[in-house]
């Protein structure tokens, strides 16, 4: 009985866990959410980040990850249920990593299309990495 209602709770949480694909535009990065880049440290150096953004990098340069550090490092800042948005570069991480956390783990996620690149294309002024 146990295992039959704990399945139907996971499956209850990830149902209600949420997806979205939005633009990275200057107009969402002036919303009051959190929002996530996890590219690496020399792409943080390299361009700059949005200001308040968290930096939790997901991939390092070999491409490799370790998504329980990931998730240790995020649970830090968001509840499992709070929404907040991912960023990379391009785009292209992120719609995997925020598939991934939406789809599996039952996160609410926004994954931010276009990246760093395209907010940067837009004019959007990215604060210097500091750490």
């Amino acid at each position: 009985m146990r295992k039959i209602l704990l399945g139907l709770l996971m499956t209850l949480t990830v149902s209600m866990a949420e997806l979205q694909d939005i633009w990275a535009t200057p107009d969402f990065m002036e919303k009051n959410m959190k929002i996530i880049d996890i590219r690496t440290p020399a792409e943080w150096k390299e361009t700059g980040i949005v200001k308040g953004a968290y930096t939790i990098m997901f991939f390092d340069e070999q491409g490799r990850f370790d998504v329980q550090g990931f998730l240790d490092q995020l649970n830090k800042i968001i509840k499992k249920d709070e929404q907040f948005a991912l960023i990379c570069r391009t785009g292209s991480r992120t719609s995997e990593v925020s598939k991934f956390l939406s789809n599996e783990l039952g996160y609410n996620v926004i994954n931010l299309k276009g990246g760093i690149m395209k907010l940067r294309y837009e004019g959007y002024e990215l604060v210097p990495y500091l750490k």
